[in-house]
C-alpha cells in the first residue's frame, strides 16, 4: 500500500509510510473517519515511518543502553528514553517496540516486532504529530463529548469525570444528531468570536450498561457473532462476554472497567451514529448521573474549569516523550467564549427513555 496522508480540515498533516500495507491501512482507518486520509507519493512535512524489522530494533536498543536513559510509564508499559543531540531514541521492551524521532527531517521512526501493536503505535503517533501542529495554530483540547446538527451547530458537554458526557452524547446521537466526539474535542476561538470545534480521533470505548440502555448491546453481539470484528486491543474477556451474551461490567485490578471497543467507523455502520468532522458551538450542556434520580433540568451550573482542558500535564498514559508539543497556550478567550453561550444542566439517571426527554428538553433551552 503506498503511504497515506492524513489532513485535518484546517489544514495539518502526516504522512504514514511502511513496508506493511497494515501500517498505513490500519492509521487510515483509524483517523479517516473524522479527517480526510488519502495516499499520496508525496513525503513533505511530519512524517511516521514503521516497519517490522527486528534487527534495526535491537539496534535501537543497543543505542539506548550505551546511555544512561530515562525511564517513563508509557501506554501502559516502561519505556527507555535516551537523547544524542537532537535525536530521541526510545524502547519499550514488553511491547517489542522502538522509536527515534529527528526534529530536523520531522521524522518519526519505529520499528517492532508484531504488526497490530506497531500499526497502533503508528496510529497514535501520527495523532500526536497533528495534534501539535493544532497546538502550535491555537487549538486547545477539551475533556468534553460534541454532537452536531447537518449545519455544524454544536452541543458541548462538559463535567466531571463520571458526569455523564459520553451518555449524553450517545443519548443525543441516538435522536438524530451527529457524533463528533465522546471524549475529547479540539476547540478554538476564531477571529469571528466563534468557538469552533473538530473531533479528536479515536478507538471508542463504551460500557455493556450504556450499550443496554441505549438497546445497542443485541446489535454489537449479533454483529460479533456473525464474524465481524471489533477494535484488535479489545480485551479478550469483553469479547467472549458479548458472544456470551453477558452484560455484567468487568473490571480490571486496577478498579478500571473493561469496555467494548469500537472501530470509529463503526460508530455509523455497527451503530448508525453519523459523525461529524467540525463544528461551531452553540450551547454547552452540563450533566450529572445518579443512580435513582429522576432525569431534570437543573439551574446553577459551575461554568468552565481548569480541570476541563486536557494538557501534556495531565495526560497519564502518553506522556510527550518526543517533545513534540508546544508549551501549553493561554485558553483564557476561550474559556469566556464557552461561559458567554448559553449553557443548561441537567440531571440524569439510568433510565436511557427518560434522559433523552430531558436532554431534548435542555436542548431545546439552549435553542438548538
Amino acid at each position: 500500500m503506498s503511504p497515506v496522508r492524513i489532513t485535518t480540515v484546517d489544514g495539518q498533516s502526516v504522512a504514514v509510510t511502511s513496508a506493511t500495507d497494515t501500517i498505513p491501512a490500519w492509521t487510515q482507518r483509524y483517523l479517516g473517519s473524522w479527517w480526510t486520509a488519502e495516499r499520496t507519493t508525496e513525503l513533505y512535512g511530519p512524517t511516521v515511518s514503521a516497519d517490522l524489522a527486528e534487527d534495526e530494533l535491537r539496534g535501537y536498543a543497543d543505542v539506548v543502553e550505551q546511555r544512561t536513559p530515562d525511564t517513563v510509564e508509557y501506554a501502559g508499559a516502561e519505556l527507555l528514553v535516551a537523547q544524542d543531540a537532537d535525536l530521541i531514541t526510545a524502547v519499550q521492551a514488553d511491547r517489542s517496540l522502538a522509536y527515534r524521532w529527528d526534529p530536523d527531517f520531522r521524522l518519526l521512526r519505529i520499528t517492532g516486532t508484531d504488526e497490530t501493536t506497531l500499526a497502533a503505535a503508528a496510529a497514535r503517533l501520527t495523532r500526536e504529530l497533528l495534534r501539535a501542529q493544532l497546538l502550535e495554530d491555537g487549538w486547545h483540547i477539551l475533556h468534553a463529548s460534541a454532537v452536531t446538527t447537518t449545519d455544524g451547530a454544536t452541543i458541548l458537554t462538559l463535567g466531571d469525570k463520571g458526569a455523564g458526557k459520553t451518555t449524553t452524547a450517545l443519548t443525543l446521537a441516538r435522536a438524530g444528531w451527529r457524533l463528533l466526539a465522546n471524549d475529547r474535542v479540539f476547540a478554538r476561538v476564531d477571529n469571528d468570536g466563534i468557538v469552533r470545534v473538530l473531533p479528536w480521533p479515536s478507538a471508542a470505548a463504551f460500557g455493556f450498561g450504556l450499550l443496554d440502555a441505549l438497546d445497542l448491546y443485541e446489535t454489537v453481539r449479533t454483529r460479533l457473532a456473525a464474524g465481524e470484528q471489533m477494535h484488535p486491543t479489545q480485551h479478550q474477556a469483553v469479547t467472549d462476554a458479548l458472544l456470551d451474551g453477558r452484560r455484567t461490567p468487568l473490571w480490571k485490578t486496577s478498579g478500571k472497567e473493561l469496555k467494548p471497543q469500537f472501530w470509529p467507523d463503526q460508530l455509523t455502520s455497527w451503530l448508525s451514529m453519523p459523525l461529524a468532522t467540525e463544528g461551531h458551538v452553540v450551547g454547552v450542556l452540563y450533566p450529572q448521573i445518579t443512580a435513582g434520580a429522576e432525569p431534570r433540568l437543573i439551574d446553577g451550573v459551575r461554568g468552565v474549569q481548569d480541570g476541563d482542558f486536557f494538557t501534556a500535564a495531565t495526560e497519564d498514559r502518553y506522556p510527550d516523550v518526543f517533545g513534540l508539543l508546544p508549551a501549553p497556550g493561554d485558553h483564557t478567550a476561550l474559556r469566556e467564549h464557552l461561559d458567554s453561550l448559553a449553557h443548561q444542566g441537567v440531571a440524569m439517571s439510568h433510565d436511557a427513555a427518560a434522559n433523552a426527554l430531558a436532554l431534548k428538553e435542555a436542548v431545546a433551552r439552549l435553542g438548538a
